[in-house]
């Protein structure tokens, strides 16, 4: 599958999660086509010199949840996209530790935030989510090993839970016909890491089982498609409401 290409217009997109290996490579993409970017990460220290010092840069540091709502509706205020790259720590504390909702919570706060700004059109929500979380919109065809194995997640692994949680809210609690937030949940099969975009496969549904034959996608690529998700307009007609999976084309 072709490499979506992106038509160019300027917006002011905020991305949370920021200072994360999908997260950098988000503003990237979107700094890369001359987009307004507002980046909130708890360290501007990590984020590369060439991102930190870009005129089109604006960092808010801060941990999402620690914002006040009002502050949350300032900082959306004037957004046409809000992407969410947000994910847990793979560390004992970062897994097991609070806040255990913080995609879930995060989108909730920022949704909200987005309501009270009362925009003029519709903002799209974009959440980097999971291969493993399921689209109940869909009759997805799950085996009784990966539904076995996916109970056991439930109960020993928060991030998955709070994945799967933050997915649902988008589908159900916004919905389809919300006047002022769209929503697209992308959901990466295994993340690894490459120096560039590549070609990429899209799929309403998985095409291989997330748990027993993971596929692979590049960091660089799930952010690129992201990206194009907000500024192809075309493109967000096509996914908007719904949870495509994104393979690396030589993985699928």
């Amino acid at each position: 599958m072709k490499i979506y290409k992106m038509k160019a217009k300027e917006m002011t997109i905020l991305v949370v999660g920021a200072s994360g290996a999908t997260g950098q490579q988000m503003v990237a993409q979107l700094l890369e086509q001359g987009q307004y970017v507002k980046a909130v990460l708890r360290s501007a220290g990590k984020l590369p010199e060439a991102l930190k010092n870009h005129d089109r840069l604006s960092i808010i540091e801060a941990s999402i949840l620690d914002l006040s709502d009002a502050e949350m509706a300032e900082h959306v205020a004037g957004c046409d996209a809000v992407a969410s790259c947000l994910g847990h720590n793979l560390t004992f504390k970062g897994i097991y530790g609070k806040p255990r909702r913080l995609v879930t919570d995060a989108a909730r706060r920022l949704c909200n935030a987005i309501k009270a700004t009362k925009p003029e059109k519709p903002v799209k929500y974009v959440l980097m989510n999971s291969s493993g979380c399921s689209n109940r919109d869909l009759n997805e065809p799950i085996s009784l090993g990966q539904k076995m194995v996916i109970a056991l997640l439930r109960l020993l692994l928060p991030p998955h839970v709070d994945n799967e949680k933050a997915a649902e809210y988008l589908r159900t609690k916004i919905g389809q016909n919300d006047a002022m937030v769209e929503w697209t949940a992308v959901r990466p099969d295994g993340l690894i890491n490459e120096p560039q975009v590549s070609s990429y496969e899209l799929h309403p549904s998985p095409i291989r089982s997330a748990i027993f034959e993971a596929g692979k996608v590049s960091r660089i690529n799930v952010a690129h498609f992201m990206a194009a998700l907000i500024i192809n307009d075309g493109l967000w007609q096509k996914w908007k409401g719904k949870m495509p999976v994104i393979y690396s084309s030589s993985e699928t």
